[in-house]
């Protein structure tokens, strides 16, 4: 498309808006950014957190050998299940009528709560007043990536947005040098890849970002050797200007996205590598924690965590993983559980007793768990000292901080920890809290696409009060 001015000459659109002090590039850049980078929208009522950090131990920890303690479990230990509990069930790798597995860890009451925790979770049995606990979580589905993609997206498939996602196309972002959604992983990663941390529909601008120990913290963010900032900036201009002119001539809002995405990286490429440097925390915040500058480790995530959230990122997601205990040489509940355990433990204690001397804890909302639990019954040979558990629907979690009832207890499975037996919790139910404590309404943040208005909870999901401070 030509103009012409008026004396008949012919110019381009870009060279019209040039002589008149503004691009098109700054036109649609300013627009973007004054809509994506504020530091936070409205909320639809007040919000008791303002960031979250969830710690996934992605694989399905074993809350019978963690958290949900059952006597009678260990008094039938090594006795073939009640075949009326299991009629009808499926699993993922038992058949049969398979024997009780009782607990492998001694369990022991701890805090004013008297809350029970097993022997392998030390440091985390230090905080149990601070968190409350939800025994009754379940879950429609027993695999891996189904589980987690049901987690973190609201459904078993991929395509949908993660919660990270929808809770920064929600809120915005408090820091516009820094993505909103970080994601920091360690151990084995989800089985769901990039799905758990995709932005589904909307705009790839709300996509979580992958933050790695070492000295490239983000990977392609630094400049090329022989690049220099200015360099990098004169090129940055002449693509955003390109991009500009071609998103003028069709519209399409994943241009804005690639717009704000190169503006972003060049602003984080002094944003980041302070951050990422936590060899500047004091000597005893690295021994609170037990972390090892410039190793990759669940430690050092945590107080990587910690930093983000201070420094205005919204939602953090830390992924741990190796937690999937069938049993055998390889994949052992006695043997390799307290391994996990002992990756996992001082540091979770120490970002909740840290978040809370900064008086941060009140404010940033800390979540724990996998994404479904293990059965009561053993899998593997009775006499094996290598058992484990197979996957199962029903699994604990725990929450702390962010309007959180500190000490809180809620639901409860049966006697033998198979089923739901009290107030039961789907994934929905936990998100919708999660969003609530946020200041969202989960039925009304919403997004549509093509010709529905989807959101994370899909048609379900009740907020879970008496979690609630």
């Amino acid at each position: 498309m030509e103009l012409t001015n008026s004396g008949g000459i012919a110019t381009t659109r870009r060279h019209f808006f040039s002589s008149a002090g503004l691009s098109i590039g700054s036109l649609a850049l300013s627009s973007l950014l004054a809509r994506e980078s504020r530091a936070a929208r409205a909320t639809h009522y007040p919000a008791k957190a303002k960031a979250v950090i969830f710690l996934c131990q992605a694989g399905a920890p074993s809350q019978l050998d963690l958290f949900d303690y059952k006597p009678k479990l260990a008094q039938f230990h090594g006795t073939p299940v009640p075949e009326e509990l299991i009629e009808g069930e499926r699993f993922a790798f038992l058949s049969g009528r398979p024997s009780l597995l009782g607990p492998q860890f001694e369990f022991q009451r701890h805090g004013s709560t008297g809350t029970y925790v097993s022997e392998i979770l030390p440091h985390i049995s230090r905080i149990v007043d601070e968190t409350a606990f939800a025994y009754s979580v379940t879950t429609d589905q027993f695999n891996h990536a189904p589980a987690q993609l049901k987690m973190f997206t609201g459904h078993e498939r991929p395509g949908r947005p993660s919660l990270g996602a929808w809770l920064t196309y929600g809120i915005g972002s408090a820091n516009d040098n820094l993505p909103g959604f970080v994601v920091l992983s360690s151990g084995r990663g989800a089985r769901c890849g990039a799905a758990c941390m995709g932005p589904g529909f909307l705009p790839t601008v709300y996509q979580g970002v992958q933050f790695r120990s070492g000295s490239e913290p983000v990977l392609f963010l630094s400049n090329p050797g022989g690049v220099s900032k200015d360099i990098r900036r004169d090129s940055l201009d002449a693509i955003r200007d390109l991009n500009a002119m071609r998103h003028a001539d069709v519209g399409d809002a994943e241009i804005e996205t690639r717009i704000a995405s190169y503006e972003m990286a060049y602003r984080m490429q002094t944003a980041v590598p302070e951050l990422m440097d936590i060899s500047k925390e004091p000597v005893s915040i690295q021994e609170m924690y037990g972390t090892e500058p410039g190793k990759k480790s669940f430690a050092n995530n945590c107080l990587l965590a910690r930093r983000l959230v201070e420094s205005g990122v919204r939602y953090v997601q830390l992924m741990h993983g190796e937690w999937d205990h069938h049993g055998g040489t390889r994949t052992s509940l006695p043997r390799h559980l307290p391994e996990r355990c002992r990756e996992v433990d001082r540091a979770t204690a120490a970002l909740i007793e840290d978040l809370k001397q900064r008086g941060m804890l009140d404010e940033t909302l800390v979540i724990w768990g996998g994404e479904f639990g293990r059965t009561p019954m053993l899998q593997g040979e009775p006499n094996d000292p290598n058992v484990g558990r197979d996957h199962h629907r029903t699994f604990t979690m725990w929450l702390a901080g962010g309007g959180i009832k500190a000490g809180a207890r809620f639901g409860a499975t049966d006697e033998l920890g198979y089923r739901a037996a009290l107030n039961p919790i789907t994934v929905h139910d936990l998100q919708a809290t999660i969003m609530h404590l946020l200041g969202l309404d989960h039925t009304k943040l919403t997004y549509k696409f093509q010709g529905r208005d989807y959101r994370l909870t899909d048609v379900h999901g009740e907020i879970i009060m008496p979690l609630l401070a």
